[in-house]
């Protein structure tokens, strides 16, 4: 294993790296501290070529501009939470509604932790480096009770392993739900569409949500619908199935699961190069995201590449969005005394 730390730039006066991670195998992975951004993720396809399979940005300053949370921690509360109205008892709250034109709260408000200078530790056995990101969120902070102590841990495996393990404590009764947010292009990040992937979820249920993107509170099966992923599926065919195409949903992760164990949450494969991705998790959901969106705005990455709609897509094992205003979706309320930690596992290779 191998691991530089290079001077990235600098926020708010404090300094910020770019650290990069690399195995024996070649499988490369450089992510900074702010933000905790995965920025690339170099991966071989099966016949031992390299290609960069997440979209982003080669400078901070290209995500100081802004982008749709490339690579990027989301949280405090990741997905939305319905005109940013939360209550724990007896205690009721307002939170930023920093998405428009919904006047929703959306991945932790307009300054949410993707937009701080982390600090970090770096971890190194013979089998993984670990970068274990830390910060300190003030009570009030984007409107959120409690000060949280926060770790957020990503690392690399010489078994092409990709890590993203979050741990929180907090010392008044708060919510938490975070994720990572990389969007994922396994022929490489300039090579267009994802809808020749092809894509197995590990759910037989799916929240639905309104027009506004927040959950209905229903809980519906996705047979015969063409959010169907059951079985090993060509995402383009079940594109075909909805108005538009475009596909962001909360995935219900299939099986009762014991604290602290992995379940399978998602197989992404592509054909032309090989590659696949295997994502386990101790979530109970994952949201599937098939960046529709991303022709809205234009957006250049790497290489002056111009990301279209459905050039990449995310799977965010997470929380139920909304999950504080729906008291029979698993609670999202962390406590004083309590332990938030979820990991998620990214395993990669070619068949």
């Amino acid at each position: 294993m191998e691991k530089i730390i290079e001077a990235y730039g600098e926020v708010d006066g404090k300094r910020v790296d770019l650290i990069t991670l690399k195995n024996a195998q070649g499988m490369t992975v450089r992510v900074t501290n702010y933000g905790c951004i995965v920025t690339s993720l170099e991966v071989p396809d099966r016949e031992g070529n390299l290609a960069d399979v997440v979209l982003g940005y080669e400078s901070l300053e290209r995500y100081l501009a802004g982008h749709p949370f490339f690579g990027a921690i989301a949280g405090r509360f990741a997905n939305r939470i319905k005109d940013g109205r939360f209550a724990i008892g007896s205690h009721r709250y307002q939170l930023e509604t920093n998405e428009a034109p919904t006047g929703q709260h959306l991945h932790g408000g307009a300054r949410g932790f993707d937009k701080y200078v982390w600090g970090y530790d770096i971890e190194e056995s013979k089998g993984a480096i670990l970068v274990h990101f830390h910060r300190v969120s003030p009570d009030g902070e984007s409107g959120y009770p409690g000060t949280m102590q926060v770790t957020h841990t990503i690392g690399l495996s010489e078994a092409n392993t990709l890590c993203y393990d979050f741990t929180a404590t907090s010392d008044l009764p708060t919510i938490v739900n975070l994720v990572n947010h990389s969007y994922y292009n396994l022929a490489g990040h300039d090579s267009g569409s994802v809808a020749g992937h092809e894509l197995t979820l590990f759910s037989d249920f799916y929240t639905p949500v309104s027009e506004t993107m927040i959950p209905t509170g229903e809980v519906l099966s996705v047979a015969g619908t063409g959010l169907d992923f059951h079985s090993p599926t060509v995402i383009g065919d079940n594109m075909k199935a909805i108005d538009g195409g475009g596909i962001d949903n909360n995935f219900i992760l299939n099986g009762k699961q014991k604290d602290g164990d992995y379940k399978l949450a998602a197989d992404l494969y592509d054909p032309k190069s090989g590659r696949y991705m295997k994502v386990l998790t101790t979530q109970p959901a994952i949201q599937f995201y098939n960046a529709f969106k991303l022709s809205n705005r234009e957006w250049y990455g790497r290489n002056g590449c111009k990301y279209e709609a459905f050039g990449g897509l995310c799977l965010e094992t997470q929380g139920f969005p909304d999950a504080p205003n729906r008291p029979h979706f698993p609670s999202a309320v962390l406590n004083p005394g309590e332990v938030y930690h979820h990991r998620t596992i990214h395993r990669f290779g070619t068949r």
